[in-house]
């Protein structure tokens, strides 16, 4: 046989078309990533660099005073004239307005003076009240008229905006707040979450299926709703006001205990099932080396579940330090780095300084993010050990023990949901609490009434579906796909973006992009799709990853299978992936219908007046002091839940039973 030559070509096998229509669909949904969150995030990034300043030296001014016109003057020739206590801060934002009249110290609108002004260089602006006028032709007004001139600011590129942020001390105090608030809650979080895990886990207390579904309710609230709960428990009119011996329930005490609720449950699944693949054998092996009880936890339990709990703490910092919902609630004047985002947009409308934050809390976010990332894949090395389950043995006094500590956790699951039930079925708290449905009277609240409400299960729906869709296909096109190498890897980062994203950076993001004029997109903003476009995107990795590790799981030769009979790709897909891995598409469908119900941080800056949010409708009644209504609404985003899942577990049997039977044949 002949041998290659040192310059022959090896030859590439020809692509088919089954494979250029995955490289088609996998670049699609490529695209679709990088104009949902790549270009809006870059945007953002874009404009937190972007100063603006007036500069008066691109404007001059004549005055007739019945003697003729003056020669022109600057308005920087103006300003210096003035004492230095008196000259204006030149340093504004996007949206600044300098009046020329407040210049001119002997200025009066009742005056004959006639004034001449004009912009003396290109590009400059000045406004005739809403009329903006960009030519460099004099114009001429009257003394009345002229008090109605602004100029408006230059755009120029920077790090001012930084420089700015890190010398506003007020500012600079909210990272140590947030860093401080994350850091408690987690410690706290994570040790609850532990013992609650360990005695499931480690002993045999009874209705340990009762308390597993108990720790998985926080999922089910926005975040917001244990912030009133702790309001009506230890407020100004709280029931246990007392139990708090003279602190406030407002402010850093009520971030943490609000956290601790809603981050628990996320702690728990990973702790418990870190603690799941604990190795029998090394238990028995320190019992025949008659190691004590507090020696076995330490030298057996704590190393076999450390890459769990170290997961479980960068996951809980991360979602406290990135919430909005709770401190806005909650905080009161304890400013913290998601409320700043907020105060700087909605409040100031500042965008520049609002970018800024945005990437300040982009960074621990995407910090505990890699080393998340680092830790799991630790983990799923440890899962693949052949390890004997762990199975406990009965311990009276253990087994009392793990039930008062999981009847404790319990209560206080409950308890925070009881309370704000309690207070949407009572009057007027704490005066009147006669029963009574006047909270769940929407529409005579500022909220958005019910139809707030019916948008959120639009929302949910849509994101559910179209979402699944999305994530599914995408997943399937990047696993499957052979060859390829620069695409898969660049969409797998793509994918993997969003877990490190805050809700209010991606929002922030959202508006700056789509917001644009110049952008051919600036029609879907303020509708229904922008929202259910940002809420897929938002939690667009861990539906991705849930889709993977099915997929991962079919055997390659379904593949080969298909192509020995010459079946195209969709009918594989349709017929037999689809079939195979309906359990994960229903678990992401219902991730994805409960996120869109609860989020609130990534559609706040998003909501139209005709797109109105359950979630926004919580935070903006109790902005309006409607608090009650509030959690009567919180409630109902938890009654929709707790109802999907259940009709998702009846499908999910149902579907099962007909589409799985092969898996326990």
């Amino acid at each position: 046989m002949a041998s290659l030559g040192l310059g022959a070509r090896v030859a590439r096998p020809k692509l088919d078309r089954d494979a250029w229509l995955i490289r088609i669909f996998l670049l699609a949904i490529g695209l679709y990533l990088v104009l949902a969150l790549a270009l809006p995030l870059y945007t953002m990034l874009s404009k937190s660099f972007t100063t603006y300043r007036f500069v008066p030296a691109n404007y001059e001014l004549q005055i007739d005073r019945g003697e003729g016109w003056t020669k022109p003057v600057t308005l920087a020739a103006l300003i210096e004239a003035q004492p230095a206590s008196d000259r204006p801060d030149l340093a504004t934002s996007h949206d600044g307005r300098l009046s020329v009249v407040d210049l001119l110290p002997d200025f009066s609108f009742r005056s004959t003076t006639r004034y001449q002004f004009r912009s003396a260089v290109d590009g400059a602006v000045f406004l005739i009240g809403s009329e903006r006028i960009a030519d460099q032709d004099w114009h001429t007004f009257t003394s009345n008229e002229f008090r109605r001139v602004v100029v408006r600011p230059a755009a120029s590129r920077g790090v001012e905006n930084y420089w700015t942020y890190f010398s506003t001390p007020s500012l600079v105090q909210s990272i140590e707040n947030s860093v401080k608030i994350a850091a408690i809650s987690t410690v706290i979080t994570v040790t609850l979450a532990f013992a609650f895990a360990y005695a499931l886990s480690r002993t045999c207390m009874p209705f340990k299926g009762g308390f597993r579904l108990i720790a998985m309710i926080p999922i089910l609230v926005p975040s917001l709703l244990p912030g009133i709960a702790l309001i009506y428990l230890f407020g100004n009119q709280g029931l246990l006001k007392e139990a708090l011996f003279g602190y406030s329930i407002y402010g850093p005490i009520g971030i943490v205990i609000g956290s601790v609720f809603f981050t628990f449950p996320h702690a728990f699944i990973i702790i418990a099932t870190a603690l799941a693949i604990s190795d029998s054998r090394l238990h028995e092996a320190a019992l025949s080396l008659k190691a004590s009880a507090w020696r076995r936890f330490w030298t057996v339990t704590i190393p076999s579940a450390r890459y769990g709990l170290i997961s479980a703490g960068f996951v809980v910092f991360t979602l406290v330090i990135t919430d909005f919902g709770l401190p806005k609630v909650i905080g009161g004047q304890y400013d913290v780095l998601a409320v700043d985002i907020y105060k700087q947009v909605i409040g100031q409308q500042n965008f520049e300084m609002g970018a800024v934050v945005s990437v300040v809390l982009l960074v621990p976010a995407v910090l505990a993010f890699a080393v998340d990332r680092i830790i799991q894949r630790r983990q799923v090395a440890a899962l693949s050990a052949r390890a004997v389950p762990f199975e406990p043995k009965p311990e009276q006094a253990a087994d009392w023990t793990a039930l008062g500590l999981c009847v404790a956790v319990a209560v206080f699951i409950v308890g925070i949901l009881a309370i704000c039930q309690f207070a949407a079925l009572v009057k007027l708290w704490p005066y009147d609490l006669t029963p009574s449905l006047r909270q769940y009277d929407f529409d005579r609240t500022d909220g958005g009434g019910w139809d707030a409400y019916g948008n959120s299960i639009r929302l949910a729906v849509y994101t559910a579906v179209i979402g699944t869709g999305i994530v599914f296909l995408g997943a399937y096109l990047v696993e499957k796909t052979q060859g390829f190498r620069v695409g898969r890897t660049l969409f797998q980062f793509l994918a993997m973006m969003p877990m490190a994203i805050p809700g209010m950076v991606l929002g922030l993001a959202y508006i700056f992009f789509f917001n644009d004029p110049a952008n051919p997109l600036n029609f879907l903003y303020g509708t229904m799709a922008i929202l259910v476009l940002s809420t897929v995107t938002h939690f667009y990795t861990v539906a991705h990853l849930t889709a993977v590790t099915a997929l991962k799981q079919m055997d390659q030769e379904f593949e080969s299978v298909s192509a020995s009979l010459k079946q195209p790709v969709w009918r594989l897909f349709s017929r037999v992936t689809v079939p195979v891995c309906l359990p994960a598409i229903l678990d992401i469908s219902i991730y994805l219908f409960v996120n869109a119900m609860t989020t609130v941080s990534a559609v706040v800056f998003l909501y139209s007046p005709t797109t109105k949010l359950a979630s926004v409708a919580v935070l903006n009644m109790d902005d309006a002091g409607d608090v009650a209504p509030a959690a009567a609404m919180g409630m109902m985003i938890f009654y929709t839940n707790v109802a999907a899942r259940l009709l998702h577990l009846a499908v999910t049997r149902g579907l099962l039973a007909r589409t799985q039977a092969w898996r326990y044949r």
